[in-house]
């Protein structure tokens, strides 16, 4: 591959996770969500108890979510047109954060609302992943868009000359997250695309080093 790859992450970077997975668990689940901070262990309570859902039921309702409730998800403002624009301009992957199985249900997910391109799917830090990825397609450069800091930490400690955008485009859990800019795992923290896009598209003029 001479063209290079933007490997980017799909919940609240390309579409929206957290507030339609909220609005399924209040509807029709019994459970109140209410996230103070980043932290999903303690932002689940039983409505009728008030008592916090356990580690195990947590990921239950996540899987819950992702099996029959993807269709609730909308693009972030300006991602699609902002994903499509750069792929003009290099190589598009997803890299997500869900079991195997669902790979496809993703791809298809994104499909449905204009983003065509390949997912790769992950458990745990991204970092290996992304590793494995690039030398796979072998870019000319590598740029990488997550909102979690811990993924750019991991991807900064393995794959330090991949350009690191940290971007979360959901305003409701965007100021509780750490800026993994100011912790020095990423090259830039931007959480709207319509300044993410010419960020990226600068990085993409410049020349490598």
């Amino acid at each position: 591959m001479s063209r290079p790859l933007i490997i980017s992450d799909c919940d609240e970077v390309l579409l929206h996770m957290v507030v339609p997975f909220k609005e399924w668990l209040e509807e029709s689940q019994g459970i109140n969500f209410n996230l103070d901070g980043a932290n999903f262990g303690e932002a689940l309570r039983w409505q009728k108890s008030g008592t916090l859902l356990e580690a195990n039921e947590v990921w239950r309702m996540l899987g819950g979510f992702f099996d029959t409730e993807m269709s609730r998800q909308t693009p972030i403002a300006g991602a699609v047109e902002s994903i499509n624009a750069l792929a003009e301009h290099a190589d598009i992957v997803i890299l997500t954060n869900l079991v195997d199985k669902r790979r496809d249900m993703r791809a298809e997910q994104l499909a449905d609302h204009g983003i065509q391109a390949p997912v790769y799917t992950n458990q745990g830090p991204k970092g290996p992943a992304l590793q494995k990825i690039v030398e796979e397609l072998a870019p000319s450069r590598a740029f990488f868009i997550d909102d979690l800091p811990q993924h750019h930490h991991s991807v900064s400690e393995i794959t330090p000359d991949v350009v690191r955008l940290h971007m979360c485009g959901e305003p409701l859990v965007a100021g509780a997250i750490d800026c993994a800019h100011k912790a020095g795992h990423a090259d830039a923290r931007i959480d709207v695309w319509s300044q993410a896009l010419p960020w990226l598209m600068n990085k993409l003029e410049e020349t490598p080093a």
